[in-house]
């Protein structure tokens, strides 16, 4: 049976029965090609396609994708807006197993709308965090300087503020970045937790949280300095140390980094607490155990230690992948395709944006007076 004919009989099959848009499956390929879903960590992570919404030819969205770390209501509205085709929200909207799908519960409101506006939700998570050249590699390239932001910004959130002594609050907006090769400060770096063998073919370094081991120590205020110029110098940095020490004394040999909440990865399953420990959040006590033992605990806000990573690497990733896979598609689509998805395939754009609504939910509020 040749190929162009199995291809026809899934195009008219799709006619028949619900399906997602082609660009939409164009998507999803290429995301799996970047991250494969198998080095998730499936013991409590929900990747994949989450929300597969029909395609309707008549009412079509653009070949479009945009990129965020949380689908909230704005982030929802943003879509919408733009008539994008999906939306790849890195952390999954869905969880749990649902029990129903109302208009009660306000992330399913977003959903249900999405749905709606045949827009489909892709979410990758630890698949990211895993892939060699993913989140966990993006952050070791800030803590040595290999990359700086080149537009470094926070943002307020409002114009005004009523208070007398707090600004309004403030958002890391991390910008454009400029590699820093001569700048990298000379290390050696490692995946703390492996990935299960085998993995796909090239990724055997593929795993949980990354550990930086500098040839020779660092002054903590220069990774401090790395740290804030690659998130978006944001306004504050929330840093625990050693009681006994001070931040212009400390050198660091050692750096454990993790996207997110890292405590799982940087303290439990170690030989040795790494001298500091970067991540989004850790709670009260594992943080009162890591400074007891000598090391210092930099946390920025969850999602603050991920989103950058949206614009800085994944764009161009998934803009480049998906060309080819979009291309690929046309080219098989243009040959066999029914009338009334002939215009689909016409359509050789593709664009890839990242969220502008998109941030954490904590910001700062600067004490001015």
């Amino acid at each position: 049976m040749s190929r162009i004919f199995l291809f026809q009989r899934r195009l008219y099959s799709a006619m028949s029965a619900p399906t997602s848009s082609p660009f939409t499956r164009a998507v999803v390929s290429s995301m799996k090609k970047l991250y494969p879903e198998s080095l998730a960590d499936k013991s409590f992570d929900n990747t994949g396609l989450l929300l597969e919404a029909p395609f309707n030819h008549a009412r079509r969205q653009r070949n479009s994708v945009l990129l965020a770390i949380d689908l909230t209501r704005a982030v929802a509205d943003e879509a919408i807006a733009r008539k994008d085709s999906v939306v790849v929200a890195y952390h999954p909207i869905i969880f749990r197993g649902l029990k129903s799908l109302t208009f009660k519960d306000t992330q399913q409101q977003s959903l249900l709308r999405l749905a709606q506006e045949g827009i489909s939700v892709y979410s990758p998570h630890t698949a990211v965090d895993a892939t060699p050249g993913g989140m966990g590699d993006w952050l070791c390239d800030i803590v040595t300087g290999a990359i700086a932001q080149s537009s470094t910004t926070t943002t307020p959130e409002i114009t005004t503020c009523s208070s007398k002594t707090y600004s309004a609050p403030t958002y890391p907006q991390p910008g454009s970045v400029t590699p820093s090769p001569s700048s990298t400060i000379p290390h050696v770096k490692t995946t703390i937790h492996p990935s299960p063998q085998p993995t796909p073919d090239g990724l055997e370094d593929a795993g949980m949280g990354r550990l930086v081991t500098f040839n020779e120590p660092q002054p903590l205020t220069t990774i401090i300095d790395n740290i804030a110029r690659g998130v978006g110098s944001p306004a504050g940095i929330p840093i625990a140390i050693p009681q006994a020490a001070s931040v212009d004394s400390i050198k660091i040999r050692t750096v454990g980094v993790c996207p997110g909440s890292g405590s799982s990865i940087l303290l439990k399953g170690v030989s040795q607490i790494p001298d500091l420990l970067f991540t989004g959040e850790m709670s009260h006590h594992e943080t009162l155990f890591a400074i007891e033992n000598g090391s210092v605990v930099i946390a920025l806000a969850h999602s603050n230690t991920e989103r950058g990573y949206l614009k800085a690497v994944m764009r161009e990733k998934l803009e480049g992948v998906l060309k080819q896979e979009w291309e690929s598609l046309r080219k098989e689509g243009s040959v066999v395709s029914p009338e009334g998805l002939k215009e689909v395939y016409e359509d050789a754009d593709i664009e890839v944006h990242v969220s502008e609504k998109d941030r954490d939910p904590f910001g700062i509020m600067v004490r001015t007076t």
